[in-house]
C-alpha cells in the first residue's frame, strides 16, 4: 500500500476515534507508562512510508479488521472478563457467582455437570457418580431460578457452554428470565449451541447431525425475532485445540464450522446481515505466545473477507469476528502445579494483544479437580493485574506491524485456505448437503461421516506427544526441571452427597407438579418437530410446565434417535 492511502487510512481512524470520545466512549483512564510517558491510541507507519504489508494490516476498525474491530481498541472498553464457573448444585454455583461479580467480574460463563451436557437428568442411572463433578447440575427451569438468583439477568451478560441440549437449556434460561419479570428481548449472552465441533472433538451430541442442525436453525431465527442482542452460537475451537490440533487446524476447522451456520442460516431465507452479527467464537489460548497472537488476528480478517466476498455481508457488523478466549487447559500439568499461574498468565496476555473480546483464565487447580476458591481468585486476579498494572490496554493491536507477528499471521491465513479447499472439495461431491445447505457445510457433514476431522486432529496430537516424549518440546516440571520443593495441592472435592441431595429434589418436583401439563406439553413439542414449525416455543411451554431436561431431550430421541459415532481403525 502507497504513503498515501496509508494516510487516507489513518485520517478515518482519528475521525472515528473523535467521534467516540465526543461521544463519551472512550475511558477516562492513565494512558502513560509506568514512567509517566504518553502513548498513542495505536501506530502505524511513519508518514510519507509505503508499506506493501498494509493493505492486510489496515487500521483498528476498518476492514479486514485484523487490528481489531474498534478504533479505540480496550481504550474504549477493556475485554469482559468472563469466568467460567459450576460445580455441584445450582445454590452452591450461585454462591460462586456472586463471588465472581463481588471481585470485579464482568460476566457469568456457565460450566454445566456431565449429564446436563448429555440431556440426561440427575436420577437417570447413567448419571450415577457424575452428578455436579464437572460443572453444575441443572434439570429443570427451577434449578435455573436458583442458579441466577440475585443475580439481575436484564443487567448481567451470561455464556453457557453447552451445545447437545442446548436449545431446551436456552428455554429455561428464558423462563428463568421471565420469573424474575425480565422481558425476553432485553437478555443478553451467549449459548455455545455448536454440534459441529462436538462431532469433530468433543463428542457430546445427542441426534444425528441434521435433526442439530434443525434446532439451532429454529434457535437463529428465533432471537434473530425476538432476542436481538443475544448470540445463539458461539463456534468453539478451544474443543478442537484441547483435542490435540494444531492452531491453523484449530483455526480452519472453526472458521469453517462458523460458515457452515452461515450456510445454515442462508437456507433458512434470514437476512445475513440480521442473523451474522448473533455468531460468536471461542478460541483457546495455547502457550506459544506469538503464535497465538497471530492466530487471533489471522482469524478476524479471514472472517471478515468471507463473509464480504463470499457471503455478501454489507454491514460491518456481519463482518466482525467476536471472540471469548480460554487459556488452554490442556497446558496445565498436575507436576508443580503452581506453574501454571505462569502458563496461564501468559496465554492471558497472548489472548489480550490479540484483542480478544473476553476471557476465562484457568485456575492453577484445574489440571486436578475444579478450582477451590482461592484458585479460582488467584486466576481473576491475574486478568486485573494485566488489565490494570500492565498498561497492555493503553494501545490497539500494538504489535502490528511487527515482522516476526505479521509473517506468522500470513502464515495461519494461508494454511487456513488451504485446509478450507479441502473442505469445500469434500462437500463439493455430496449432493446431499450440497444442496440444502452449501459447500462448506457439506463438507463439513462429508468429513464428521468420513472421520476426517477426528483423523487429522489424532495425527496432530499425535505427533506433539511424540516430540514431549522425545524431550523435543519441553514442559517444565514435566520433561525438564523436574526438582521441586512443592507438595499436593488441596483440592476441591464434590461429595456425593450433593448427587443424592439433588435426586431427592428432582423426585419432589416431580410429586409437585402438574404431570397432565406435563405431558401434554411434551406431546405438543414432537408434533412441532414433525413439522417445518419453529420448535422454540413449544419447548418453552415444557419447560414453563417444569418439564425436565431428560425429559425433553428423550421425547426428541424417541422421535429423532440417537446417534453413535462408527469405529474406525
Amino acid at each position: 500500500m502507497d504513503a498515501r492511502a496509508i494516510e487516507e487510512g489513518r485520517r478515518r481512524w482519528q475521525a472515528r476515534l473523535d467521534a467516540a470520545i465526543a461521544a463519551g466512549k472512550v475511558r477516562d483512564a492513565d494512558f502513560t507508562t509506568l514512567s509517566g510517558t504518553e502513548v498513542d491510541p495505536v501506530y502505524g507507519p511513519p508518514e510519507d512510508t509505503d508499506d506493501p504489508r498494509f493493505e492486510r494490516i489496515g487500521w483498528p476498525g476498518e476492514y479486514p479488521f485484523t487490528r481489531g474491530l474498534y478504533s479505540t481498541g480496550y481504550r474504549g472498553r477493556a475485554w469482559t472478563i468472563r469466568q467460567f464457573a459450576g460445580f455441584g448444585n445450582a445454590k452452591q454455583t450461585n454462591e460462586r457467582y456472586k463471588m465472581i461479580l463481588r471481585s470485579g467480574g464482568g460476566g457469568l460463563s456457565v460450566a454445566f455437570d456431565m449429564p446436563t451436557l448429555m440431556g440426561r437428568d440427575s436420577d437417570d442411572a447413567r448419571s450415577l457418580g457424575e452428578v455436579g463433578h464437572c460443572g453444575v447440575a441443572i434439570d429443570s427451569a427451577a434449578d435455573m431460578d436458583e442458579l441466577f438468583d440475585g443475580i439481575p439477568l436484564g443487567e448481567v451478560t451470561t455464556s453457557m457452554t453447552i451445545s447437545g441440549p442446548a436449545v431446551p437449556i436456552f428455554c429455561m434460561y428464558v423462563v428463568a428470565a421471565e420469573r424474575q419479570g425480565v422481558a425476553v428481548g432485553d437478555l443478553n449472552g451467549t449459548l455455545q449451541t455448536d454440534i459441529f465441533k462436538e462431532y469433530i472433538a468433543q463428542k457430546e451430541w445427542l441426534f444425528e447431525p441434521e435433526p442439530h442442525l434443525r434446532l439451532i436453525g429454529d434457535l437463529m431465527e428465533y432471537c434473530a425475532a425476538d432476542v436481538p442482542d443475544y448470540k445463539p452460537l458461539s463456534v468453539s475451537g478451544y474443543h478442537i485445540r484441547e483435542a490435540g490440533s494444531t492452531a491453523a487446524q484449530e483455526l480452519a476447522f472453526t472458521l469453517a464450522d462458523g460458515f457452515g451456520y452461515v450456510e445454515l442460516g442462508l437456507s433458512r431465507g434470514l437476512d445475513v446481515d440480521v442473523f451474522a452479527p448473533g455468531l460468536s467464537f471461542f478460541f483457546d489460548a495455547h502457550v506459544d505466545f506469538f503464535e497465538e497472537i497471530a492466530k487471533f488476528r489471522a482469524a478476524r480478517r479471514i472472517w471478515a473477507r468471507w463473509m464480504r466476498d463470499v457471503y455478501g455481508a454489507k454491514t460491518e457488523k456481519a463482518q466482525w469476528l467476536r471472540f471469548h478466549t480460554q487459556t488452554a487447559g490442556v497446558s496445565l500439568t498436575g507436576q508443580q502445579p503452581y506453574n501454571n499461574v505462569v502458563r496461564t498468565a501468559v496465554e492471558a496476555l497472548a489472548a489480550v494483544l490479540g484483542g480478544t473480546n473476553s476471557l476465562h483464565t484457568n485456575a492453577l487447580d484445574e489440571v486436578l479437580a475444579l478450582p477451590t476458591e482461592s484458585a479460582a481468585e488467584i486466576a481473576l486476579r491475574t486478568q486485573q493485574v494485566l488489565m490494570e498494572e500492565t498498561g497492555v490496554a493503553n494501545v490497539a493491536d500494538p504489535l502490528g506491524g511487527s515482522w516476526y507477528v505479521e509473517a506468522l499471521t500470513d502464515r495461519l491465513e494461508a494454511e487456513a485456505e488451504a485446509i478450507f479447499d479441502r473442505i469445500r472439495t469434500m462437500g463439493e461431491r455430496d449432493h446431499r448437503w450440497r444442496d440444502t445447505y452449501g459447500p462448506m457445510t457439506a463438507g463439513i457433514l462429508r468429513g464428521i461421516e468420513d472421520g476426517w476431522f477426528t483423523g487429522e486432529i489424532a495425527e496432530s496430537a499425535f505427533q506433539h506427544q511424540q516430540r514431549v516424549e522425545k524431550g523435543e518440546k519441553r514442559v517444565v516440571g514435566v520433561n525438564v526441571h523436574t526438582d521441586t520443593v512443592t507438595g499436593e495441592l488441596d483440592i476441591l472435592r464434590v461429595s456425593h452427597e450433593v448427587e443424592d441431595a439433588q435426586r431427592e429434589v428432582l423426585a419432589k418436583r416431580r410429586a409437585e407438579r402438574d404431570d397432565a401439563a406435563v405431558r401434554a406439553a411434551l406431546a405438543a413439542m414432537v408434533d412441532v418437530a414433525r413439522t417445518d414449525e419453529n420448535i422454540v416455543p413449544a419447548m418453552l411451554d415444557a419447560v414453563r410446565a417444569e418439564a425436565t431436561l431428560g425429559e425433553i431431550c428423550d421425547a426428541l430421541r424417541a422421535e429423532w434417535g440417537v446417534y453413535s459415532e462408527p469405529a474406525r481403525f
